[in-house]
C-alpha cells in the first residue's frame, strides 16, 4: 500500500507526496493585486508540503460563466505569464501545482446574482440546450433568471478551443497540471448530464466535449498533463429522473482513460448546484453575521429573499448531512476499470481516513474546507499518527459568504482557537524528514 508521503505520476509529472490542496474559491479576481494574492493563497500550502496545489476555478473567457464573485479569468495571455511568479513559489518549495478551469455555464452569476444581472443586462448564460423544465419553473419565483443561448455545433468547438488556449498560455506560465472543472454543475458537467443535455448533434454524446477538449490542449500545450473531475449525480431528488448514475459515471471515467486523461476525480452530487457539493452544518454564524446582510441582498435580490435563500440551504442541510469521505466507493469503483491515477476528495479529514483510502480507494487524496482554517496543513498531516485530524468542523461558514463576495476563510471562534494553539506549539513547522526524502524514489501507483 501507498504511503501519503510516497510520490506518484499525473502523466509526466512526479508529485512528490499524495496529499493534494483540492480547488478552493479564492476570490482573487484579475486585479493588480491578484497574483500576489494568489501566492499569499496558496504558497503556505506548498511551503507546508503539499504534494499538489490545485488552484479553484478560472474562466476561460472575457466575460460571463463566474460561478462567484471574484473568480479569476485565465482568457488574457498578458495576465496569464504574470501568474509565472505564483507557480515559481510553489517550485521554490518543491511542489506541484494544477490550474482548474472552467465555464459556468446555466450556474453563472448572470442566472443567479440579482446585483450583477442588473449591471449586465446584455449577458446570457451559454447552454447546453434550452435550460430543463423544472429550472424555468424555479426562475418564476424570481431566484432565478435565464436568458440562455444555446451553443451551436461550431459554438462547442470555439468554447473548447477556449479551453486550450488558456491551457497553453498557463503551461507556458508554469503550471505542471491542466484541471477540468468537470462537476459541480459547470458548462462540462452539463454536456455530461442527461439532465441538461438534450442536444441531437455531436455533442449529445455529453463525453465528446472532453474529448475535443483534449484535443485542443493536446495541439496547442503539447504533453501537459490533464485531469477532470466527473460527476455522477447520485444526490438529486427521485423527482430528476434523467441523471448520471455511478455506473454511467464510472463508464464515463473508462472512457475518458482511454481516451489520453492522464488522472480522473470522480465526485458525488446532484444536478443543482446545492449542499450536496460541501455536506455539513448549516451556517448559521455566516447568515447571520452583520457584515454580510448588504452583501446577501445585492446577490439574492433582497433582505427577504436572502432570507428564503437561508431557509433553503437549513433544509439543504438536513438532507445533506457530513459523511467521511463521501466519494471514496464512487473511486473505488472507478480506480477499478482505469489504469491513471484517481483523485479523492470531499469529506476526508484525518490521517487514518487518508491511510485507508490511498490504494484501496483512490491515488491520492485532497483536502478542500479544511485549508481555509489551515493553510500550512500538510505540515501537520503528512509523518503524522493515525489519531491525527483537521480542526475544520465542516460548519460550512467559511462558503456561505463567497456569495456576497467575501474571501474564504474560517470564521469558526473555536476552530480558530484551536489553530491558534497548534501555531503556538509549532504544529505548522514542517522539516523534511530522510523518510520522506527516500520514499522519493518509489513512484508507482501500487
Amino acid at each position: 500500500m501507498p504511503r501519503l508521503e510516497s510520490p506518484f505520476q499525473i502523466g509526466g509529472v512526479t508529485v512528490p507526496n499524495r496529499l493534494y490542496r483540492s480547488p478552493l474559491l479564492e476570490c482573487a479576481g484579475n486585479g493588480s493585486d491578484a497574483v500576489d494574492r494568489l501566492i499569499s493563497e496558496l504558497e503556505p500550502a506548498a511551503e507546508a508540503g503539499a504534494g499538489l496545489i490545485c488552484q479553484g476555478a478560472t474562466i476561460v473567457r472575457d466575460e460571463g460563466g463566474c460561478a462567484a464573485p471574484g473568480m479569476t479569468r485565465v482568457n488574457d495571455p498578458a495576465f496569464v505569464s504574470e501568474l509565472s511568479r505564483l507557480t515559481d513559489a510553489i517550485h521554490d518549495h518543491g511542489g506541484t501545482i494544477a490550474v482548474q478551469l472552467e465555464h459556468g455555464g446555466l450556474r453563472s452569476m448572470e442566472t443567479w446574482h440579482a446585483g450583477y444581472r442588473r449591471s449586465n443586462p446584455e449577458l446570457e448564460q451559454l447552454a447546453v440546450s434550452s435550460p430543463p423544465r423544472l429550472l424555468r419553473s424555479m426562475a418564476a419565483t424570481g431566484f432565478l433568471d435565464y436568458d440562455a443561448h444555446v451553443l451551436t455545433t461550431d459554438e462547442v468547438y470555439e468554447l473548447a478551443a477556449d479551453f486550450g488556449r488558456s491551457a497553453a498560455w498557463c503551461a507556458d506560465a508554469g503550471y505542471d497540471v491542466i484541471h477540468l472543472a468537470g462537476a459541480n454543475m459547470g458548462l462540462i458537467h452539463q454536456f455530461l448530464s442527461p439532465f441538461y443535455n438534450r442536444r441531437d448533434d455531436e455533442f449529445s454524446d455529453g463525453v465528446r466535449f472532453l474529448e475535443v477538449i483534449l484535443d485542443e490542449i493536446r495541439s496547442r500545450a503539447g504533453d501537459v498533463p490533464v485531469m477532470t473531475k466527473v460527476p455522477a449525480e447520485t444526490a438529486a431528488p427521485p423527482v430528476v429522473r434523467r441523471r448520471l448514475s455511478a455506473d454511467e459515471t464510472v463508464g464515463i471515467c473508462a472512457r475518458l482513460a482511454d481516451y489520453g486523461y492522464d488522472a480522473l476525480v470522480p465526485v458525488e452530487g446532484s444536478v443543482f448546484w446545492d449542499a450536496s457539493i460541501v455536506k455539513g452544518q448549516f451556517p448559521k454564524r455566516a447568515w447571520t453575521d452583520d457584515r454580510y446582510q448588504s452583501g446577501y441582498a445585492e446577490a439574492f435580490g433582497g433582505q427577504l429573499r436572502a432570507r428564503l435563500v437561508a431557509v433553503g440551504n437549513w433544509i439543504e442541510s438536513k438532507v445533506y448531512d457530513f459523511e467521511p469521505a463521501w466519494n471514496a466507493d464512487l473511486c473505488r469503483r472507478v480506480r477499478r476499470v482505469v489504469d491513471v491515477p484517481v483523485l479523492c476528495e470531499g469529506g476526508i479529514r484525518g490521517r487514518d481516513e487518508m491511510d485507508r483510502l490511498l490504494g484501496a480507494a483512490c491515488d491520492a487524496v485532497g483536502l478542500g474546507r479544511p485549508f481555509y482554517a489551515e493553510p500550512r496543513l500538510p505540515a501537520r498531516v503528512l509523518d503524522a499518527d493515525r489519531e491525527t485530524r483537521v480542526v475544520c468542523e465542516s460548519c460550512n461558514n467559511c462558503a456561505v459568504p463567497q456569495a456576497a463576495g467575501a474571501n474564504g476563510v474560517c470564521r469558526t471562534p473555536a476552530v480558530l482557537q484551536e489553530v491558534g494553539r497548534l501555531r503556538k506549539a509549532g504544529a505548522y513547522e514542517r522539516e523534511t524528514s530522510e523518510s520522506v526524502d527516500s520514499a522519493a524514489s518509489d513512484v508507482d501507483r501500487s
